[in-house]
């Protein structure tokens, strides 16, 4: 396996040679971009001419994560080429959040095959129910299957995502790769390390990933109480106040949810990803060390050390709330990952809208406001 990563900006491509690849089925690009970016449309035209054939993923982010570097109002590029690891890449077009389900299905139905041993995801960021997605992709792949992935961000606008489609930045989006074989190693982890505040209450009215009621009363109305001045910045500043639910099914498995909008007039707030009916919800609020610690936890998590002796690939996706509430301290975070992960393990990834992996064990999930890692590697 051989990984070759490029950081480019605006007018800089042509000084990167292209790495000459044996075979296309074999290989794969990640790109991921400033979502403003007007030069990221031409760098990724120009990146999958030099790449015929093969399969190339990439979104828009909030930040571009390459090694312990945080680069914005850029394009990273990372060439994976494996030795005994075929790839798959496919993709499906979301008009909104109530087609999330289905996509989700429509995209493990096209990669599922009995030698398939994982999926990496890349959505739109503000047209999908994240949950609902994963959900989907779950139902119809093998429990033995590892999935994970990403929500493209925009920082605190929430007006424009892409994902690439077709060699194009492209809203509207969801695309999906496929790694067959059993060469083929997949780790995983994602962890958070937010503290929890005010009083637990129950979500008396939903409706898959919009919020009405908390404890009877208007949603938005308790989460401005809570706010104070800052109910002004609505919706970005619900980034420093996510929200924690759990259900009485599983009261000691607790997801994070994100607000990507709110409505005035309905007093209701739209999530990245399902409030179940009668879930315990909490507002939780940053702790700077801990985010930290919740990235270095979510590298163990990975069990890198399982990896055989080789080249390995890691991919952090972390959520755009945590860069906003860390600041200037961002970096301690993906400095983090790399301490725990083995040495000379190449760290991509990006900020994102919402993170997909399973909680530990288990079945994919979306998580918001966690720092979540997926390793590649061969055996």
């Amino acid at each position: 396996m051989i990984i070759q990563t490029f950081t480019i900006t605006s007018g800089q491509y042509e000084k990167i040679p292209p790495h000459p690849i044996q075979d296309p089925s074999k290989a794969l690009v990640i790109m991921f971009g400033d979502s403003k970016m007007d030069a990221a449309s031409e760098i990724i035209q120009h990146v999958c001419k030099d790449y015929p054939g093969v399969a190339v993923v990439g979104c828009s982010t909030y930040g571009e994560i390459m090694g312990p570097e945080i680069y914005d109002e850029t394009v990273t590029v990372t060439v994976v080429e494996f030795e005994r690891t075929m790839v798959q890449l496919v993709s499906t077009e979301i008009r909104d959040s109530t087609g999330s389900y289905e996509a989700g299905e429509m995209l493990g139905r096209k990669l599922s095959s009995p030698d398939l041993r994982g999926i990496f995801v890349l959505s739109d960021g503000l047209m999908v129910n994240g949950s609902e997605l994963a959900q989907g992709l779950n139902a119809v792949v093998s429990n033995n299957v590892v999935v994970t992935g990403g929500l493209a961000g925009d920082g605190s606008r929430f007006q424009r995502t892409w994902v690439i489609q077709d060699g194009q930045p492209k809203s509207g989006y969801v695309t999906a790769v496929g790694l067959y074989g059993d060469a083929v190693q997949i780790g995983h982890g994602s962890k958070g390390g937010w503290d929890m505040l005010g009083l637990e209450r129950r979500v008396t009215r939903s409706e898959r990933n919009v919020l009405f009621e908390l404890d009877g009363k208007p949603a938005l109305e308790l989460y401005k109480q809570y706010l104070g001045d800052r109910a002004a910045e609505l919706p970005a500043s619900c980034l420093f106040f996510p929200l924690a639910i759990r259900t009485d099914e599983s009261p000691e498995h607790t997801l994070v949810r994100t607000i990507l909008a709110i409505d005035e007039e309905q007093q209701s707030m739209t999530f990245a990803g399902d409030i179940p009916q009668h879930a315990m919800a909490q507002l939780m609020r940053a702790n700077f060390d801990r985010l930290v610690e919740g990235a270095s936890q979510a590298a163990t998590l990975t069990n890198g050390e399982s990896h055989e002796s080789g080249a390995i690939l890691a991919i952090a996706i972390s959520c755009v709330g945590r860069r906003m509430v860390l600041g200037e301290r961002t970096e301690e975070e993906i400095e983090a990952t790399l301490d725990v992960l083995p040495q000379g393990t190449t760290q991509i990834g990006f900020y994102s809208y919402g993170e997909l992996s399973p909680y530990t064990t288990g079945r994919c999930e979306l998580h918001n406001q966690t720092m979540t890692l997926t390793t590649i590697s061969e055996k």
